[in-house]
């Protein structure tokens, strides 16, 4: 639970710089400085590899911005050199330390898929202190961060010590790396700093909401991962607390209330029911228009004739205005209310004031003018409707010569 939970601090502050890569090149490149700890240490202190694994963490970040700095490689062609490379290296010295003979050695290959569950009670307490390392520097530096992480160049603008604060974000990201990869090791760590932000984000537009959502996400996957890897006979924790992971953040696709896919396909569907309510109102005030009655019935043939719609959506439209009492059926005929009339002459009106707001402003001709009204008319709200009106100096005539409706 720590380390998901310290993991998705610092991946909030990747996530939203668009360095999500930055995390799984870093997780591949500690590799070769977790093997190089031992040969030196000749043990598997926690102390000794966090160490090792934050020099050739920390070699990973340089030589990514001195490519991307120095040569015509863009930022993900650095990442896959230095990824692939440290990690061809780390797997060379790991199979190096395999065939040396030294006794110690048992159990380093677990860094490639993690280790949680042969974790040590050193290893919590190191664990332990470098998460509350990691959360102090976080709350310390928190508004520096959230500034360098929206808007780099104002930071250097009022000056701030931008290059010192992204070494300080750098730092905290290869030791949350670091300490991570004990859990889910080297190939699945990416998902462990990245995913519980990417999951949040969708909750929420607040920076210190999404940490603490980030967060939580992190910490119940550490805890459901760790579970089902006890229930379970032969059951990996790393990657379960990965799948868990991954549950919560398809979960949050889904179900977000505002930014999700059924929040969003349901705000799609309310759109689209909106336009084709106002797009039959309309129907109903051109006919009227050109009949010189609004109060005339309407059969269903006679409004297909005007407008290219189908039957289908013209019946749904019919029944959804009925519904709202804008229409009423006589027989098989149908027939605008008062009040139907109103919301169509407002939708009239709003069409009508953009069509002269585009050919006064925009000097765009008349012929040019109806399409792009069909489709801003729906959105247009009563503020931007009376400022319209002003800046018009309230027309009476639209550029088609058309009579723009005022209410009454």
């Amino acid at each position: 639970m720590i380390l998901g939970a310290s993991a998705a601090i610092v991946g909030c502050f990747s996530f939203l710089r668009k360095r999500a890569l930055v995390g799984d090149a870093i997780a591949h490149s500690i590799l070769p400085g977790v093997c190089l700890a031992f040969m030196v240490s000749g043990s598997k202190n926690p102390l000794y590899l966090i160490i090792g694994a934050f020099i050739t963490g920390w070699l990973s970040l340089l030589l990514i911005d001195a490519i991307t700095r120095t040569t015509k490689l863009k930022s993900d062609t650095a990442i896959g050199i230095i990824l692939s490379v440290f990690f061809g290296v780390g797997i060379l010295l790991l199979t190096s330390i395999q065939h040396s003979g030294n006794a110690s050695q048992a159990g380093l290959d677990k860094f490639l898929f993690g280790k949680a569950a042969s974790l040590t009670k050193d290893d919590v307490y190191i664990f332990g202190t470098i998460a509350l390392i990691l959360i102090a520097v976080v709350i310390l530096f928190y508004k520096e961060f959230k500034l360098i992480s929206f808007n780099p160049d104002y930071a250097k603008v009022i000056g701030l010590p931008v290059q010192f604060l992204e070494f300080m974000l750098a730092t905290i990201t290869v030791l949350a790396v670091a300490v991570g990869i004990q859990a889910v090791g080297v190939v699945l760590m990416a998902a462990l700093l990245i995913t519980p932000a990417s999951g949040a984000r969708f909750w929420t537009d607040k920076l210190s909401v999404m940490i603490l959502i980030a967060t939580a996400f992190g910490a119940i996957s550490g805890f459901l991962g760790s579970y089902i890897s006890y229930i379970a006979p032969s059951m990996p924790t790393g990657p379960w607390i990965v799948m868990c992971l991954s549950m919560l953040t398809i979960g949050s696709i889904w179900f977000a209330p505002r930014t999700g896919m059924l929040a969003k396909f349901r705000v799609q569907k309310e759109n689209q029911r909106k336009i084709l309510i106002e797009n039959v109102l309309k129907l109903f005030y051109h006919l009227g228009e050109k009949d010189g009655t609004f109060k005339k019935q309407r059969s269903t043939s006679v409004l297909l004739a005007s407008r290219d719609l189908r039957i289908k959506e013209l019946n749904r439209g019919l029944h959804l205005l009925k519904k709202e009492h804008w229409l009423r059926k006589k027989g098989d005929n149908w027939l605008i209310t008062q009040s139907g009339l109103n919301e169509a002459k407002r939708i009239i009106k709003l069409h009508r004031l953009w069509e002269m707001y585009l050919n006064q402003r925009l000097k765009l001709e008349p012929d040019h003018v109806h399409n792009d009204a069909e489709a801003i008319e729906h959105i247009i709200t009563p503020e931007l409707e009376k400022q319209l009106e002003k800046e018009l100096n309230y027309p009476t005539k639209d550029p088609h010569e058309s009579v723009i409706p005022y209410a009454e």
